[in-house]
């Protein structure tokens, strides 16, 4: 039970906290490059596709802890300190992303353009109105970094809690 537990672990941690990462990290530069190229609505439904693939495999993240409980418990190793930083490290990561990159991603895609104006995008979502529509607004360089910093911030949480989950410092189940 506990192969196929630690599997189901593996899986849904790069089914689903992959897909954030890879996406967040593209957020930014598309988010600036959409906004020198107002009337390009390729480039914002790209920006919208890349927050909707935030959204949803955030949401299909909470998977990874659940099935990595389940495999601690099988293993004993819930009171390890490398699980237990571990998973306080992945409980920040998580707040990281629900406080600080979805937000503002979805900040970044409403300061795009004026109030009531983004368009239907067929992808799902909204996208600015195409050029001459309205006059979208610049979005500031300094937003998109910021979103950058703590997108970098998420990504380097998951880096550590990865190490940490195949190092195990003081495992004395193997590593």
């Amino acid at each position: 039970m506990t192969k196929l537990l630690l599997s189901l672990h593996v899986i849904a941690a790069i089914i689903a906290i992959g897909p954030v990462t890879v996406a967040a990290s593209m957020f930014p530069p598309a988010v600036r490059r959409a906004s020198a190229a107002p009337g390009d609505r390729d480039a914002w439904a790209n920006v919208t596709v890349l927050h909707r693939i935030c959204r949803v495999y955030a949401v299909a993240g909470v998977a990874v802890p659940v099935f990595g409980l389940a495999t601690a418990k099988n293993m004993g190793v819930l009171g390890d300190t490398w699980l237990i930083v571990s998973m306080a490290l992945t409980l920040v990561a998580a707040v990281v992303l629900g406080a600080l990159v979805l937000p503002r991603q979805s900040a970044l895609l409403e300061m795009a353009t004026p109030a009531g104006s983004l368009a239907p995008a067929a992808s799902g979502g909204s996208v600015p109105p195409a050029a001459g529509d309205e006059n979208p607004i610049a979005v500031p360089r300094s937003a998109t970094a910021q979103l950058a910093m703590f997108t970098g911030i998420f990504n380097l949480l998951w880096a550590v809690v990865t190490i940490l989950m195949i190092i195990r410092p003081g495992s004395t189940t193997g590593a």
